[in-house]
């Protein structure tokens, strides 16, 4: 039997095998597929490249914690604290020691403060002078002192103390650290430990319902510690000699940060004071924005020179008028001198 022999296809035959078998409609489609692919790849590269990095810092914001808000900085210090010191005045013919305390201290009450009814009164002022009241003569220099005195001030809280019994937990087995209340009622008043200066810092004593904590800036006109007189509880005057460092205060004019008390004490609400009826008080305090100018007393004087002023009672409220008398502290001969 004779064998068949099959021819071997060529390239061409197969080459035509396949194009017979590839549909005729994806030929047509195949050219538009490639024009609309490369553009769409190049546009799409183009997106990825700017939408994955955005995403990615999107959510790594996202993971991470909420940025704290930077703290306000506190006012700087004042370089200087106020000063209580004497000016001095030198005794005219027909003075006395009531009337020189009247006219140039503006003492209405020097008479009454200071009377023979009570001689231990007269003996201590006799001692703040150096002189007899009851033997002066003209041409003695006599050193008169400022009553009931306010001064100013500005720092930070470093602790709070409220002046009521605070509440008891009822959880004595826990062990909570010692640490100063966040919030505390200082309403009934507290007893703030301010640091007024580097290494010095006063107990401001407040009544305010302003919210208060550790770290506050607060500002204060306040009155001065007075000297302790053996039976004699409304003697007026501050030792010139005694350390503002830890001296107690009370405050009659204050705020917390930028926040006035609106309903704070007014400054003749404190006793002893004279305010009502001298129509003012004396002031000591310090020149610049971070003291003095802070109140609004703008003085015209160069910054952190220890002054002190006589304010105006005006409508309840204490003022520097102009014409008032204003006295610079001289470092030297340590007394004041008019301005």
């Amino acid at each position: 039997m004779a064998r068949r022999y099959h021819p071997r296809s060529t390239v061409g035959d197969n080459l035509r095998v396949i194009v017979q078998r590839i549909p005729w409609k994806l030929l047509f489609l195949l050219p538009m597929l490639i024009v609309l692919a490369v553009p769409t790849y190049v546009y799409g590269a183009r997106i990825g490249s700017r939408l994955l990095p955005s995403m990615t810092s999107f959510f790594y914001t996202l993971g991470e914690a909420a940025p704290t808000p930077a703290p306000t900085p506190y006012p700087a210090f004042s370089p200087v604290l106020p000063q209580s010191g004497s000016i001095l005045y030198t005794v005219q013919g027909g003075d006395s020691c009531d009337e020189i305390l009247a006219i140039q201290m503006r003492m209405a009450r020097a008479g009454e403060i200071f009377s023979d009814v009570n001689p231990n009164t007269v003996q201590a002022l006799n001692q703040t002078l150096g002189q007899d009241c009851h033997h002066i003569q003209p041409g003695m220099v006599l050193p008169l002192l400022p009553h009931y005195p306010l001064m100013t001030l500005g720092g930070v809280v470093t602790k709070i103390e409220a002046s009521t019994p605070q509440q008891v937990l009822p959880t004595p087995l826990i062990n909570v650290p010692n640490q100063s209340p966040l919030n505390v009622d200082c309403s009934g008043g507290c007893s703030l430990l301010v640091r007024i200066a580097t290494g010095v810092q006063v107990h401001l004593q407040v009544q305010t319902t302003l919210a208060l904590k550790v770290g506050s800036w607060v500002w204060a006109q306040a009155t001065m510690p007075r000297k302790a007189i053996a039976k004699f509880d409304d003697y007026p005057y501050v030792d010139p000699t005694a350390s503002l460092d830890g001296a107690t205060l009370r405050a009659c004019d204050f705020q917390v940060d930028n926040t006035h008390d609106d309903n704070s004490l007014s400054c003749d609400q404190l006793v002893p004071n004279t305010i009502d009826d001298d129509g003012g008080s004396w002031l000591l305090g310090v020149t610049g924005t971070n003291a003095l100018g802070h109140w609004g007393y703008h003085l015209g004087m160069h910054p952190n020179i220890r002054v002190l002023i006589w304010l105006s009672f005006v409508n309840g409220t204490l003022k520097y008028k102009p014409g008032n008398p204003i006295y610079k502290y001289d470092d030297q001969a340590h007394i004041y001198v008019k301005a």
